[in-house]
C-alpha cells in the first residue's frame, strides 16, 4: 500500500485512559503510544482538541491538546503530531499561530496544524467561551484562517476580518517547515467547509464515511478547487475511522459498541473499521481506492498496545 497511517493516541477524552487514575502515569502511557506507533511504522500520532470526557463530561482526565502535542513531539523522533482538530473558538488564532510555530520548531519540522469550526457546546459554555451558531462559526474559522496564513507568511499581519483581526503582528519564529506549517481543515459541509479546503488548507480530513460517502466529497472539494484555480492533487486527502480489531470477527465486534455513538450499528462495518486482522486491510484498501491518502485511527484500547500492534502488523507494510 502506498497509504500513510495515523493514530489517535490516548488523551482520556474518549475514556481511553479511565484505567489510569494517576495522571502522571496516564501521561506516560500517552506516550507510550505515540512511541511504538513510532516504532511500529505509523507516519503520524494525533491529539483530540477537547476538555471534557464524551459521551457525558465526567472527572475522568482529559489532556489538553496543544501542551501535549508539544511534549509529545520531544517525546518522539520521526512521526509527524498533529490536532484532529484545533477548536477554533478556544483560542485566538494570532497566538494559535505563534504556539504553532514554536512546536514546530522544537519538533523539528514534524508538526501539522489541524483547524476546525468547532461543535462541543458543553465545553463552550462550560469554560465560558461564546458559542454562536453554525454559519457564524465558520465565518470565524475563515477570518482565523487569512490570520495564521499572515503570520506564517508575512514580516507583520495585518488581517481586518469581520470578527477578528490583527494589526502588524510579528511571529519569529515562523517554524521550520517551507512554505510554511501544513494546515489541515476539518470537516465535511459541502457549501462551506469544503470551499475554506479548497482556499486554504493543505489537507482535510473526513470522518467515519463508506467508500462511497468519502469518494463523494473528494469529488466536491476537486469541484471547489476548480472553481478557485487551486491544484486538488496540493490537497493532502486524511481520513478518519474507528477500529476495532481482533483475533475473532465477534471479539472485534463486541469491541465496537463505543463507537455507535458516531456510526449507527447497522452501519458500522461501513463507517468504521470492524474485524479480522485479514477483513480490516480489505477495508483499507477499498478506502485507499475511495481517494484517501492517510487513514488515522482511533482505537478504543490503544493504551493496552495490542491492538497497535495487530493493526500494524495486518496493514503496514515493512
Amino acid at each position: 500500500m502506498t497509504l500513510k497511517f495515523g493514530v489517535i493516541v490516548p488523551q482520556g477524552w474518549r475514556m481511553d485512559l479511565v484505567n489510569q487514575p494517576d495522571p502522571v502515569e496516564a501521561y506516560e502511557t500517552m506516550t507510550r503510544v505515540a512511541q511504538e506507533a513510532e516504532n511500529l511504522g505509523f507516519d503520524s500520532v494525533w491529539l483530540f482538541d477537547h476538555f471534557h470526557t464524551v459521551p457525558q463530561p465526567t472527572q475522568e482526565l482529559t489532556f489538553e491538546c496543544w501542551t501535549s502535542t508539544a511534549a509529545l513531539a520531544r517525546d518522539t523522533k520521526r512521526v509527524r503530531i498533529g490536532q484532529m482538530v484545533t477548536c477554533n473558538g478556544y483560542r485566538n488564532p494570532a497566538l494559535l499561530a505563534k504556539m504553532a510555530s514554536t512546536v514546530d520548531v522544537l519538533s523539528h519540522g514534524r508538526l501539522n496544524f489541524g483547524i476546525g469550526a468547532g461543535w462541543y457546546e458543553h465545553e463552550y459554555n462550560a469554560y465560558g467561551y461564546d458559542f454562536p451558531d453554525g454559519p457564524t462559526r465558520l465565518r470565524q474559522l475563515r477570518d482565523a484562517l487569512r490570520i495564521i496564513h499572515a503570520m506564517w507568511n508575512e514580516d507583520e499581519a495585518i488581517v481586518e476580518g469581520k470578527y477578528l483581526h490583527v494589526n502588524g503582528a510579528i511571529n519569529q519564529p515562523k517554524g521550520v517547515q517551507k512554505p510554511h506549517i501544513p494546515l489541515l481543515i476539518g470537516g465535511a459541509g459541502e457549501k462551506v467547509t469544503l470551499k475554506l479546503v479548497a482556499q486554504y488548507a493543505d489537507a482535510c480530513n473526513i470522518q467515519h464515511l463508506d467508500n462511497e460517502g468519502l469518494a463523494r466529497k473528494f469529488s466536491l472539494i476537486k469541484e471547489h478547487c476548480d472553481n478557485v484555480g487551486r491544484d486538488y492533487n496540493a490537497i493532502w486527502r486524511t481520513v478518519l475511522f474507528n477500529c476495532a480489531i481482533a483475533e475473532t470477527d465477534q471479539e472485534a465486534l463486541a469491541k465496537s459498541t463505543p463507537y455507535q455513538r458516531n456510526v449507527p450499528a447497522d452501519r458500522i462495518r461501513q463507517q468504521a473499521l470492524v474485524g479480522t486482522p485479514d477483513a480490516i486491510r480489505k477495508r483499507v484498501q477499498e478506502i485507499e481506492q475511495a481517494g484517501a491518502q492517510e487513514l488515522i485511527i482511533f482505537l478504543q484500547d490503544s493504551a493496552q498496545l495490542e491492538s497497535l500492534r495487530m493493526f500494524a502488523n495486518a496493514c503496514i507494510d515493512k
